[in-house]
């Protein structure tokens, strides 16, 4: 007879702490879904979270990451060029530079994850480079397959879930949602078979209505934060997912932008880089470039290559 190994279940393994790849929004190495329907900018999504990793700057401009890693990305969909312009468009929204960012990105031409072997490559490339993040975008175009058959979708996701726990890399996927499903629960509202929601430890769905496009955010075992407001906006011809303003400014802060700049430069007694101000001061680039211009022109902040800080 042999048995499977057991133990006690008040000796099993604490958690001694909340870990996350980006704060609130996806725990660390988990798998999940990005979701919503056509032109609700999930891919724009999934690179800003690509970039914000990779560059251990806050995604979106709001939520922090902890301990920057290589990310490597397959964009199934897009021309190279494309995926370079939307990633220097993010990168230019945080103030940071692409080339210096450790992603890399596979230029193959396709990858088929119901083809053994195409998952042979997969792993073999996850296993020689080790990224915190994988990125697959999007899932349709990863499989011939039928996404209504549980048990044809099943085993892709099986093979991504133990690709997650043997290199212990994230694994984020994008997916879409039924066209007109904004009735329905969004994990529910999924094109294809239920185990694409069941699936996912981390999962961000966004949907639009009219202008306004919104971000949900659902965990297997964090706390989920409210519903967050975005805007596809632009700076200097780049473009890039931004919070609402709206949703970003709290009574208990400094009321006027300049207040906010004085408060975080403050606090820090240092220089601080445009992302990070960015992040503490909570507002679209384009504003914050034009305040930071106007005071760094009267003489009331510096600016030097380590970032901003208070004129003496």
């Amino acid at each position: 007879m042999s048995m499977l190994p057991c133990k006690p279940a008040h000796l099993l393994a604490e958690r001694t702490e909340r870990r996350w790849l980006v704060t609130d929004l996806w725990s660390e190495e988990a798998v999940g879904i990005v979701g919503g329907e056509p032109k609700c900018c999930k891919s724009f999504l999934a690179l800003d979270v690509a970039v914000a990793v990779a560059a251990g700057t806050p995604c979106l401009r709001q939520f922090p990451v902890p301990q920057a890693g290589r990310v490597l990305l397959y964009a199934a969909e897009d021309a190279l060029d494309i995926v370079r312009r939307r990633l220097e468009g993010i990168c230019a929204a945080a103030g940071i530079i692409l080339a210096n960012l450790d992603i890399q990105v596979i230029t193959a031409p396709t990858v088929r994850l119901d083809l053994q072997a195409d998952r042979r490559s997969l792993d073999d490339t996850v296993s020689a480079l080790r990224p915190r993040l994988l990125v697959l975008d999007p899932f349709v175009r990863l499989h011939r397959i039928d996404e209504n058959a549980s048990g044809e979708v099943a085993p892709l996701l099986a093979f991504l879930r133990e690709l997650q726990r043997r290199h212990r890399a994230a694994v984020l996927v994008v997916h879409h949602s039924k066209k007109a499903a904004g009735r329905i629960r969004a994990g529910q509202a999924l094109r294809g078979s239920s185990e694409f929601h069941a699936w996912g430890d981390s999962n961000l769905y966004l949907h639009r209505q009219g202008n306004d496009l919104t971000l949900t955010v659902e965990h297997r075992a964090e706390p989920c934060i409210a519903p967050v407001s975005l805007e596809l906006a632009q700076c200097d011809g780049a473009l890039a997912l931004e919070v609402r303003e709206s949703q970003q400014l709290p009574t208990s802060e400094p009321n006027s932008l300049e207040e906010r700049i004085n408060a975080a430069l403050s606090e820090r007694n240092r220089p601080v880089p445009f992302s990070e101000l960015r992040a503490a001061c909570r507002v679209r680039s384009t504003k914050l470039y034009t305040q930071l211009g106007a005071l760094t022109a009267s003489g009331h902040l510096i600016k030097s290559k380590e970032g901003y800080c208070l004129a003496k």
